[in-house]
C-alpha cells in the first residue's frame, strides 16, 4: 500500500503533466496610449482559434496618459511600476507571468497568428527562445529602407533580432536571470547572448509589423552612434533621448 505521504507529489506531479500550458505575452509600456490597444488586439485576434490558456500582461511603467484605462479596457492584466526602464518594466511582468512559455512584445508591435504559432513551435521542439524580425508600417525614411533588407537577410544566420518580439520558456529566463537591468538599452542583445549559452535560439521566418515612428526621429548621421557606441554607454541615460528624453515623448504624439 502507497503512504498518503507519497500520493500528493505524484498527483501532484500527474496533474503537472496533463494540464494545458499557459502562454504569457508580456508588454512594457510608457505613454503608449495611441499604440497599446492595437497591440492588444493582435495577440487576441492570433489566438482566437487556438485552445491553449494564455494571459496578456500590460507593464505600465509611469505613463502619464491613459496607457492603464487602455489595458484595463482590453481585458489585460495591468502592473504598475515605476522604473523607466524597458528592462525593469519586462522583469516585473515576468514577475506576475503564470505562463510556462514568455512573448515579450512591444506596446507598438503587432503580433500575428504565424509568428505566435512559429515560435510555440519551436519551444516545443526544444528551443530555449527566439526573436521574430519585423516590418515597419507607413513609410521610413531613405536610410532605413537602404539597411532594413540587409538586417533582414542576416538576422537568421547570426541570431539576431530586435526587441519587439521575443520569446523564450519560463525555465531559460529564470535561469539566465531575466533581463539586465543595468541596461538601458540593447538589453536585448544582453538577454539573447544570455539565452543562447542556455541551448538553442531560433529566428523564424515569419515577421511582425512595427512602427516606424522612431525613425523619422532620427538622422542618417545619427544611426552609427545609436548602433555602435560602446556598450558601458548604455548603463546610464545620456545620449539616449530617442527613448527616455523630449524625443522619446514626441515620437508619441499623433
Amino acid at each position: 500500500m502507497v503512504e498518503p505521504a507519497r500520493l500528493e507529489p505524484e498527483a501532484k506531479q500527474l496533474a503537472e503533466a496533463i494540464a494545458p500550458q499557459m502562454i504569457s505575452f508580456i508588454i512594457p509600456a510608457h505613454n503608449e496610449e495611441r499604440w497599446l490597444g492595437r497591440s492588444i488586439s493582435a495577440i487576441r485576434n492570433a489566438l482566437e482559434p487556438a485552445d491553449e490558456p494564455y494571459e496578456i500582461i500590460v507593464v505600465d511603467d509611469t505613463s502619464s496618459d491613459t496607457t492603464a484605462q487602455v489595458a484595463i479596457a482590453h481585458g489585460a492584466h495591468l502592473v504598475q511600476v515605476a522604473h523607466r526602464q524597458i528592462a525593469a518594466a519586462r522583469n516585473s511582468g515576468a514577475r506576475e507571468a503564470k505562463g510556462d512559455r514568455f512573448f515579450f512584445i512591444d506596446a507598438d508591435t503587432l503580433a500575428n497568428r504565424k509568428a505566435i504559432q512559429a515560435a510555440l513551435r519551436a519551444m516545443q521542439e526544444g528551443a530555449v527562445g527566439g526573436g521574430c524580425m519585423f516590418t515597419f508600417d507607413g513609410t521610413v525614411p531613405l536610410w532605413a529602407r537602404l539597411l532594413h533588407p540587409l538586417a533582414l537577410m542576416l538576422s537568421r544566420p547570426l541570431k539576431v533580432v530586435g526587441g519587439c518580439f521575443l520569446f523564450c520558456t519560463r525555465d531559460a529566463y529564470e535561469t539566465v536571470g531575466g533581463f539586465c537591468e543595468r541596461y538601458y538599452w540593447s538589453e536585448e542583445l544582453v538577454f539573447i547572448k544570455a539565452l543562447k549559452r542556455q541551448g538553442r535560439f531560433v529566428v523564424p521566418k515569419q515577421t511582425v509589423e512595427t512602427s516606424a515612428r522612431k525613425l523619422h526621429l532620427i538622422s542618417v548621421w545619427e544611426v552609427p552612434s545609436v548602433l555602435f557606441r560602446w556598450r558601458f554607454r548604455y548603463h546610464r541615460r545620456d545620449g539616449l533621448d530617442l527613448y527616455y528624453g523630449k524625443r522619446s515623448e514626441d515620437c508619441k504624439r499623433p
